[in-house]
């Protein structure tokens, strides 16, 4: 059975979360806003939850329709053939959001979905009652300029969360943002990478993840794994295929910095759950005593900024430091994310290149030194 897939990610991300797809060998990748579109059966479901270090999540992607009345709505969503992907014992909640749209009340929307769901398995299965005991199956809606997409979540918990993170500092940036902004910085596998304000470690651990070719879903679960449709040698046979990828004879390397004693013992301790400890060294250092090395190297990191954790001015007073010790060398690049317009002016030149992106929800861009 061939399968449509929608991959929600950040947005910016796009492009990148695409070219990963595609590298992976999966067929029919199409970027669009917020999400990647793509074509597969079960294995390529497996494939992409394992092996997605920028998309949020998996999702299934049943129908996409117009609709402006909750008649249509109702219809719409009956029209899907459920009984495919939910058995009798299984549970399938509702929930979604709804934007420059003519149905805006999402619990209404809910409703409607529920009960058109409800309508089509009892006419299947001939039954009135689900008790919904078993698997969760995760409806979820998008209805944008009247236009309805009906999904279904293969993740369960987001893609961000690769399991290593347990704890971290008080404002952490998305794993799948640290993944990016290590593409970014074309992070490799003989690749050295400095963070000087390293927080939980999360940079220097997905730098080190990609530089290993490390699947970041490769010890986690996913919510499809108990559904029946979803046949069991997947999961077993995408995850052999991930480990046999692990590249264990490179000659990456990374530090960490930090000014907080607990923010560096967090990082050491995720970076040994992740399987990376070796590869990375944390110590305590302020930014204004950072020193480049004498080799190739790439800092890769993440400020604290006026509305994460420092004042405005604070800020500003950081990014003119970092510009007096981010020089422009040969062998060095730079890869800095703030949410801050006046960054190139306070640090002192103009970006190679620019990413406009989100960390949360706020609006930030990524700024590239390279040359």
């Amino acid at each position: 059975m061939t399968l449509n897939f929608s991959a929600p990610c950040i947005f910016g991300l796009e492009g990148i979360c695409a070219n990963e797809l595609k590298y992976l060998g999966i067929k029919d990748v199409v970027a669009e806003n917020g999400r990647v579109l793509f074509k597969g059966d079960f294995n390529t479901l497996a494939k992409a939850n394992i092996n997605s270090r920028y998309a949020e999540r998996i999702q299934i992607l049943l129908s996409e329709f117009k609709v402006q009345t909750f008649d249509a709505l109702f219809e719409g969503v009956k029209s899907i053939p459920w009984e495919n992907f939910i058995g009798t014992n299984d549970a399938f909640p509702v929930k979604g959001r709804s934007l420059n749209s003519k149905l805006q009340s999402i619990p209404d929307c809910q409703k409607i979905i529920k009960k058109a769901v409800v309508s089509r398995l009892s006419e299947h299965y001939k039954m009135s009652w689900f008790e919904e005991t078993g698997p969760i199956h995760q409806i979820q809606f998008l209805i944008i300029n009247d236009r309805a997409s009906i999904m279904l979540d293969t993740s369960g918990a987001g893609l961000h969360k690769r399991g290593y993170r347990a704890e971290s500092n008080d404002a952490p940036i998305k794993e799948t943002l640290a993944a990016a902004m290590a593409e970014l910085s074309r992070v490799r596998q003989n690749h050295f990478v400095t963070d000087p304000m390293c927080g939980s470690g999360t940079i220097l651990i997905e730098s080190a993840l990609k530089a290993l070719n490390i699947a970041p879903g490769l010890n986690r679960y996913f919510s499809c794994e108990k559904w029946g449709c979803v046949p069991s040698p997947s999961f077993l046979q995408e995850r052999e295929a991930a480990r046999a990828q692990i590249r264990s004879d490179c000659s990456f390397h990374a530090e960490g910095f930090d000014i907080d004693d607990l923010s560096l013992e967090t990082a050491e301790h995720n970076a040994k759950i992740a399987g990376v400890g070796d590869r990375i060294s944390f110590s305590k250092r302020d930014i204004r005593n950072f020193e480049l090395s004498k080799s190739f190297q790439s800092v890769i990191t993440n400020p604290p900024y006026g509305e994460r954790m420092l004042d405005i001015r604070q800020a500003e007073e950081l990014y003119a430091v970092m510009g007096k010790k981010f020089k422009q060398e040969k062998g060095k690049s730079y890869t800095i994310i703030t949410p801050d317009d006046d960054f190139e002016k306070i640090f002192g030149r103009k970006a190679d290149k620019r990413r406009k992106t989100y960390n949360g929800t706020l609006k930030c861009q990524i700024y590239m030194y390279f040359k």
